[in-house]
Protein backbone atom coordinates (compact mmCIF):
# COMPACT_ATOMS: atom_id res chain seq x y z
CA UNK A 1 0.00 0.00 0.00
CA UNK A 2 1.38 3.43 -0.88
CA UNK A 3 2.15 5.68 2.06
CA UNK A 4 0.71 9.17 2.24
CA UNK A 5 3.06 12.10 2.30
CA UNK A 6 4.31 12.98 5.78
CA UNK A 7 2.07 15.36 7.69
CA UNK A 8 3.56 18.18 9.73
CA UNK A 9 3.37 18.06 13.50
CA UNK A 10 3.46 20.82 16.10
CA UNK A 11 5.58 23.79 15.09
CA UNK A 12 5.91 22.47 11.51
CA UNK A 13 8.09 19.48 12.42
CA UNK A 14 7.56 16.23 10.57
CA UNK A 15 5.78 13.57 12.69
CA UNK A 16 7.93 10.78 14.14
CA UNK A 17 8.46 7.69 12.03
CA UNK A 18 7.88 4.30 13.59
CA UNK A 19 9.30 0.83 13.07
CA UNK A 20 7.29 -2.02 14.54
CA UNK A 21 9.47 -4.99 15.45
CA UNK A 22 7.53 -8.23 15.72
CA UNK A 23 7.80 -11.89 14.76
CA UNK A 24 8.42 -15.27 16.28
CA UNK A 25 9.37 -15.56 19.93
CA UNK A 26 13.04 -16.52 20.07
CA UNK A 27 13.79 -15.10 16.61
CA UNK A 28 15.66 -12.05 17.91
CA UNK A 29 13.18 -9.23 18.52
CA UNK A 30 15.13 -7.96 21.52
CA UNK A 31 18.41 -8.00 19.61
CA UNK A 32 16.84 -6.04 16.74
CA UNK A 33 15.42 -3.55 19.23
CA UNK A 34 18.82 -3.05 20.86
CA UNK A 35 20.35 -2.41 17.45
CA UNK A 36 17.77 0.30 16.77
CA UNK A 37 18.39 1.75 20.22
CA UNK A 38 22.09 1.99 19.37
CA UNK A 39 21.04 4.04 16.34
CA UNK A 40 19.25 6.48 18.68
CA UNK A 41 15.74 5.22 18.02
CA UNK A 42 13.40 5.55 20.99
CA UNK A 43 12.53 1.92 21.79
CA UNK A 44 9.38 0.77 23.57
CA UNK A 45 9.13 -2.93 24.47
CA UNK A 46 5.94 -5.04 24.56
CA UNK A 47 3.62 -2.21 23.55
CA UNK A 48 0.02 -3.26 22.82
CA UNK A 49 -0.88 -2.39 19.20
CA UNK A 50 -3.73 -0.12 20.26
CA UNK A 51 -1.28 2.19 22.05
CA UNK A 52 0.92 2.81 19.00
CA UNK A 53 -1.00 5.94 17.87
CA UNK A 54 -0.82 7.32 21.41
CA UNK A 55 2.92 6.68 21.44
CA UNK A 56 3.32 8.57 18.17
CA UNK A 57 1.22 11.47 19.50
CA UNK A 58 3.38 11.68 22.62
CA UNK A 59 6.57 11.58 20.54
CA UNK A 60 5.19 14.33 18.32
CA UNK A 61 4.83 16.61 21.34
CA UNK A 62 8.60 16.50 21.93
CA UNK A 63 9.07 18.93 18.99
CA UNK A 64 11.61 16.75 17.23
CA UNK A 65 13.42 15.36 20.28
CA UNK A 66 11.91 11.92 19.54
CA UNK A 67 11.89 11.64 15.76
CA UNK A 68 12.14 7.86 15.43
CA UNK A 69 10.23 5.29 17.49
CA UNK A 70 10.75 1.53 17.48
CA UNK A 71 8.02 -0.54 19.13
CA UNK A 72 8.43 -4.21 19.95
CA UNK A 73 5.03 -5.87 19.72
CA UNK A 74 4.53 -9.22 21.41
CA UNK A 75 2.22 -12.01 20.24
CA UNK A 76 0.61 -12.11 23.67
CA UNK A 77 -1.20 -8.81 23.07
CA UNK A 78 -4.92 -9.38 22.82
CA UNK A 79 -6.34 -9.60 19.28
CA UNK A 80 -2.72 -9.21 18.12
CA UNK A 81 -2.88 -9.71 14.37
CA UNK A 82 -6.11 -7.85 13.69
CA UNK A 83 -5.23 -4.95 15.99
CA UNK A 84 -1.71 -4.51 14.65
CA UNK A 85 -2.70 -4.54 10.99
CA UNK A 86 -5.52 -2.04 11.51
CA UNK A 87 -3.24 0.19 13.61
CA UNK A 88 -0.56 0.25 10.92
CA UNK A 89 -3.23 1.23 8.38
CA UNK A 90 -4.41 4.01 10.71
CA UNK A 91 -0.91 5.40 11.15
CA UNK A 92 -0.19 5.38 7.43
CA UNK A 93 -3.53 7.06 6.80
CA UNK A 94 -2.32 9.90 9.00
CA UNK A 95 0.76 10.32 6.80
CA UNK A 96 3.11 8.65 9.29
CA UNK A 97 5.92 6.47 8.03
CA UNK A 98 5.14 3.13 9.66
CA UNK A 99 7.18 0.04 8.79
CA UNK A 100 6.88 -3.53 10.06
CA UNK A 101 9.96 -5.70 10.59
CA UNK A 102 9.21 -9.40 11.09
CA UNK A 103 11.80 -11.68 12.71
CA UNK A 104 11.56 -15.29 11.50
CA UNK A 105 13.40 -18.53 12.27
CA UNK A 106 12.93 -22.22 11.54
CA UNK A 107 11.26 -24.53 14.05
CA UNK A 108 14.48 -26.43 14.85
CA UNK A 109 16.30 -23.18 15.56
CA UNK A 110 13.53 -21.89 17.81
CA UNK A 111 13.36 -25.16 19.74
CA UNK A 112 17.12 -25.09 20.27
CA UNK A 113 17.02 -21.48 21.49
CA UNK A 114 14.17 -22.07 23.94
CA UNK A 115 15.81 -25.22 25.28
CA UNK A 116 19.08 -23.30 25.65
CA UNK A 117 17.49 -20.72 27.96
CA UNK A 118 15.13 -23.27 29.58
CA UNK A 119 12.05 -21.11 29.13
CA UNK A 120 8.60 -22.24 27.96
CA UNK A 121 7.11 -20.76 24.83
CA UNK A 122 4.55 -18.02 25.65
CA UNK A 123 1.83 -19.91 23.76
CA UNK A 124 2.87 -23.40 24.85
CA UNK A 125 0.37 -23.76 27.68
CA UNK A 126 0.19 -27.38 28.84
CA UNK A 127 1.36 -28.68 25.46
CA UNK A 128 4.73 -29.20 23.84
CA UNK A 129 7.18 -26.49 22.89
CA UNK A 130 6.53 -27.29 19.24
CA UNK A 131 2.79 -26.79 19.81
CA UNK A 132 3.45 -23.24 21.03
CA UNK A 133 5.67 -22.48 18.04
CA UNK A 134 3.06 -23.79 15.61
CA UNK A 135 0.30 -21.80 17.30
CA UNK A 136 2.34 -18.61 17.19
CA UNK A 137 3.34 -19.10 13.55
CA UNK A 138 -0.33 -19.44 12.59
CA UNK A 139 -1.32 -16.43 14.68
CA UNK A 140 1.32 -14.27 12.98
CA UNK A 141 0.70 -15.48 9.44
CA UNK A 142 -1.24 -12.39 8.35
CA UNK A 143 1.17 -9.81 9.78
CA UNK A 144 4.15 -11.66 8.29
CA UNK A 145 2.53 -11.37 4.89
CA UNK A 146 2.15 -7.60 5.31
CA UNK A 147 5.64 -6.98 6.73
CA UNK A 148 7.92 -4.50 4.96
CA UNK A 149 11.00 -6.49 5.93
CA UNK A 150 11.30 -10.16 6.90
CA UNK A 151 14.60 -11.29 8.43
CA UNK A 152 15.33 -14.99 8.82
CA UNK A 153 17.65 -15.34 11.81
CA UNK A 154 18.08 -19.12 11.63
CA UNK A 155 21.71 -18.83 10.52
CA UNK A 156 22.50 -15.55 12.33
CA UNK A 157 24.12 -14.98 15.70
CA UNK A 158 23.23 -11.89 17.73
CA UNK A 159 26.13 -9.88 16.28
CA UNK A 160 25.17 -10.72 12.69
CA UNK A 161 21.52 -9.86 13.31
CA UNK A 162 22.49 -6.58 14.90
CA UNK A 163 24.74 -5.75 11.94
CA UNK A 164 21.91 -6.55 9.52
CA UNK A 165 19.46 -4.27 11.31
CA UNK A 166 22.03 -1.48 11.45
CA UNK A 167 22.66 -2.00 7.74
CA UNK A 168 18.97 -1.48 6.97
CA UNK A 169 18.30 1.43 9.32
CA UNK A 170 21.70 3.01 9.87
CA UNK A 171 21.07 6.04 7.66
CA UNK A 172 17.66 7.51 8.26
CA UNK A 173 18.10 9.89 5.30
CA UNK A 174 18.78 7.08 2.82
CA UNK A 175 15.72 6.43 0.69
CA UNK A 176 17.19 4.15 -1.95
CA UNK A 177 16.02 0.59 -2.13
CA UNK A 178 18.24 -1.78 -0.18
CA UNK A 179 18.64 -5.31 -1.46
CA UNK A 180 19.89 -8.41 0.26
CA UNK A 181 21.16 -10.92 -2.33
CA UNK A 182 21.70 -14.38 -0.84
CA UNK A 183 22.98 -17.51 -2.53
CA UNK A 184 21.74 -20.86 -1.25
CA UNK A 185 21.57 -24.57 -1.97
CA UNK A 186 18.17 -26.11 -2.72
CA UNK A 187 19.20 -29.24 -0.86
CA UNK A 188 19.50 -27.14 2.30
CA UNK A 189 16.07 -25.52 1.88
CA UNK A 190 14.73 -22.22 0.59
CA UNK A 191 15.49 -18.96 2.44
CA UNK A 192 12.20 -18.15 4.15
CA UNK A 193 12.67 -14.38 3.85
CA UNK A 194 13.12 -14.32 0.06
CA UNK A 195 10.97 -11.97 -2.02
CA UNK A 196 12.17 -13.53 -5.29
CA UNK A 197 13.86 -16.91 -5.84
CA UNK A 198 16.03 -17.65 -8.90
CA UNK A 199 17.06 -21.18 -9.90
CA UNK A 200 20.51 -21.61 -11.47
CA UNK A 201 20.43 -25.40 -11.65
CA UNK A 202 19.95 -25.30 -15.43
CA UNK A 203 23.59 -24.18 -15.79
CA UNK A 204 26.38 -26.82 -15.98
CA UNK A 205 27.68 -27.61 -12.51
CA UNK A 206 31.37 -26.74 -11.82
CA UNK A 207 31.29 -29.50 -9.19
CA UNK A 208 31.88 -31.97 -12.02
CA UNK A 209 34.99 -30.14 -13.24
CA UNK A 210 37.82 -31.57 -11.08
CA UNK A 211 39.95 -28.43 -10.97
CA UNK A 212 36.94 -26.25 -10.05
CA UNK A 213 35.34 -28.54 -7.46
CA UNK A 214 37.41 -27.31 -4.45
CA UNK A 215 36.71 -23.66 -5.29
CA UNK A 216 33.60 -21.54 -4.80
CA UNK A 217 31.73 -19.09 -6.98
CA UNK A 218 33.79 -16.28 -5.47
CA UNK A 219 36.91 -17.63 -7.16
CA UNK A 220 37.59 -16.18 -10.60
CA UNK A 221 37.94 -19.50 -12.49
CA UNK A 222 34.52 -20.67 -11.24
CA UNK A 223 32.95 -17.26 -11.84
CA UNK A 224 34.27 -17.15 -15.42
CA UNK A 225 33.10 -20.72 -16.06
CA UNK A 226 29.56 -20.06 -14.80
CA UNK A 227 29.08 -16.73 -16.53
CA UNK A 228 30.34 -18.13 -19.85
CA UNK A 229 27.65 -20.84 -19.98
CA UNK A 230 24.73 -20.65 -22.41
CA UNK A 231 21.82 -18.95 -20.69
CA UNK A 232 23.81 -17.25 -17.90
CA UNK A 233 23.94 -13.81 -19.54
CA UNK A 234 20.35 -14.12 -20.72
CA UNK A 235 19.21 -14.96 -17.19
CA UNK A 236 21.12 -12.01 -15.74
CA UNK A 237 19.71 -9.59 -18.31
CA UNK A 238 16.13 -10.87 -18.08
CA UNK A 239 15.96 -10.86 -14.29
CA UNK A 240 17.65 -7.48 -14.10
CA UNK A 241 14.68 -6.14 -16.07
CA UNK A 242 12.31 -7.88 -13.66
CA UNK A 243 14.19 -6.40 -10.71
CA UNK A 244 13.90 -2.92 -12.21
CA UNK A 245 10.12 -3.34 -12.30
CA UNK A 246 10.03 -4.72 -8.75
CA UNK A 247 12.23 -1.97 -7.35
CA UNK A 248 10.15 0.74 -9.00
CA UNK A 249 6.99 -0.86 -7.62
CA UNK A 250 8.45 -1.25 -4.14
CA UNK A 251 9.45 2.42 -4.11
CA UNK A 252 5.96 3.48 -5.15
CA UNK A 253 4.51 1.36 -2.35
CA UNK A 254 6.98 2.70 0.22
CA UNK A 255 8.83 -0.61 0.57
CA UNK A 256 12.57 -0.05 0.56
CA UNK A 257 13.91 -3.54 1.26
CA UNK A 258 13.99 -6.70 -0.81
CA UNK A 259 15.67 -10.10 -0.61
CA UNK A 260 16.75 -11.86 -3.79
CA UNK A 261 17.62 -15.54 -3.31
CA UNK A 262 19.76 -17.25 -5.97
CA UNK A 263 19.92 -21.04 -5.70
CA UNK A 264 21.76 -24.02 -7.13
CA UNK A 265 22.04 -27.59 -5.86
CA UNK A 266 24.53 -27.11 -3.03
CA UNK A 267 24.92 -23.33 -2.84
CA UNK A 268 28.67 -23.39 -3.50
CA UNK A 269 29.41 -22.64 -7.17
CA UNK A 270 26.70 -21.47 -9.59
CA UNK A 271 24.47 -19.59 -7.17
CA UNK A 272 27.44 -17.85 -5.57
CA UNK A 273 28.84 -16.63 -8.88
CA UNK A 274 25.42 -15.49 -10.08
CA UNK A 275 24.56 -13.80 -6.78
CA UNK A 276 27.78 -11.81 -6.93
CA UNK A 277 26.98 -10.72 -10.49
CA UNK A 278 23.40 -9.79 -9.58
CA UNK A 279 24.83 -7.70 -6.74
CA UNK A 280 27.01 -5.83 -9.22
CA UNK A 281 24.09 -5.25 -11.58
CA UNK A 282 21.86 -3.94 -8.78
CA UNK A 283 24.57 -1.54 -7.65
CA UNK A 284 24.71 -0.23 -11.21
CA UNK A 285 20.97 0.48 -10.84
CA UNK A 286 21.63 2.62 -7.76
CA UNK A 287 20.50 -0.02 -5.28
CA UNK A 288 22.33 -0.46 -1.99
CA UNK A 289 23.29 -4.14 -1.94
CA UNK A 290 24.48 -6.67 0.61
CA UNK A 291 25.54 -10.05 -0.80
CA UNK A 292 25.67 -13.12 1.45
CA UNK A 293 26.35 -16.79 0.75
CA UNK A 294 24.29 -18.88 3.14
CA UNK A 295 25.52 -22.38 2.26
CA UNK A 296 28.95 -21.88 0.73
CA UNK A 297 30.71 -23.66 3.61
CA UNK A 298 28.29 -26.60 3.86
CA UNK A 299 28.73 -30.01 2.26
Amino acid sequence: MAESGPAEGLGGELPPEIVIVTGMSGAGRSTAARALEDLDWFVVDNLPPGLLPTMIDLAGRTRGAVARVAAVVDVRSMAFTEDLLSTVEELRGRGITARVVFLEAGDETLVRRFEGVRRPHPLQGDGLLTDGIARERETLRAIRGEADLVIDTSQLNVHQLKAKVIGFFGDSEEVRTRANVVSFGFKHGLPVDADLVLDCRFLPNPHWVPELRPMTGRDEPVRDYVLAQNGAKEMLDAYTEVLRLLIAGYQREGKHYMTLAVGCTGGRHRSVAMAERFGEKLREEGVEVHVAHRDVGRE
